[in-house]
């Protein structure tokens, strides 16, 4: 059975969260953990979510229990699916440290989560509370855009330049994730220029190809020496419902998910990415 953690905040972007996630797993055995982390503490606006955070200590605000139970109800209510149990939890505390401290208690395979994408905060499309959860949990995350609506993902786009050995945990869990709705992996290489691949690139290609045997897979070339508008044109041509990304790949990892130029790109306003961790 899969422990999947849905941190929220009781918004519309966080029930969204939560419908993707129970239809993407509707066929699976899953416990989803409902979370929610009160900080009682309000931030000072030129204060960033990846570092803030208040140890507040006391009991739960009932109203916030409340809108847990009322949660629960409405979720139970709209996903009657038996092969799905949920639990809810609402702490007081950091909210990285809860959510850290949350995924090891519970052995948490999964973390599903909601953003809003840019809303607001120049060039980053990724929210400040996403992106802290992202970089600092080291935990599988399934990201979840604001537009993004289910519908089963025929392909999954890899993006990736071939610099960094896969591991067998990060490619058992793209696997993993493929096999759910049978979907193809398009494997994606961003040629920034037109030297080949030298024998590190090469060698890690041919193990990704082995790795992958289990699912449907292709590998792709897009000559374009900007990374982002390659992503773009990529997801728009060959149909990609969803983007894996490993977070080790830093150089990939920071400019497609925090800092591509938004008002060029719109893949993040409604494609969820699934990132992987080691």
């Amino acid at each position: 059975m899969r422990h999947i953690l849905i941190p929220t905040d009781f918004s519309l972007n966080a029930w969204n969260a939560i419908q993707y996630a129970f239809e993407f797993f509707r066929e699976e055995r899953v416990t989803f953990h409902f979370l929610h982390v009160d900080t009682a503490y309000t931030l000072p606006r030129d204060e960033n979510l990846h570092t803030a955070g208040f140890l507040a200590l006391g009991e739960i605000e009932s109203e916030l229990q409340d809108n847990m139970d009322s949660l629960v109800a409405r979720v139970n209510a709209k996903n009657r699916i038996n092969n799905h149990a949920i639990i809810a939890t609402v702490v007081k505390g950091r909210f990285i440290e809860s959510i850290r401290s949350y995924v090891k208690t519970n052995n948490i395979d999964l973390i599903a989560m909601g953003t809003k994408g840019a809303s607001g905060i120049k060039e980053i499309t990724v929210g400040s509370s996403t992106g802290a959860v992202i970089t600092k949990v080291k935990c599988a995350i399934l990201v979840i855009p604001e537009e993004a609506t289910f519908k089963p993902p025929v392909n999954i786009g890899f993006p990736t330049d071939f610099n960094i050995p896969y591991t067998n945990k990060v490619l058992q869990l793209l696997q993993g994730m493929a096999k759910i709705h049978q979907s193809m992996v398009k494997v994606l290489r961003v040629a920034q220029n037109e030297q080949p691949l030298n024998a590190f690139q090469n060698t890690n290609r041919i193990y990704l190809n082995d790795s992958l045997a289990e699912v449907p897979h292709s590998f792709h070339v897009v000559e374009d020496p900007n990374l982002e508008d390659a992503l773009q044109s990529f997801v728009s041509s060959f149909k990609i419902d969803m983007v894996v990304m490993i977070a080790k790949s830093l150089n990939l990892f920071q400019r497609i998910l925090f800092k591509p130029r938004v008002q060029k790109i719109s893949y993040h306003t409604r494609i969820p990415f699934l990132v992987l961790h080691e």
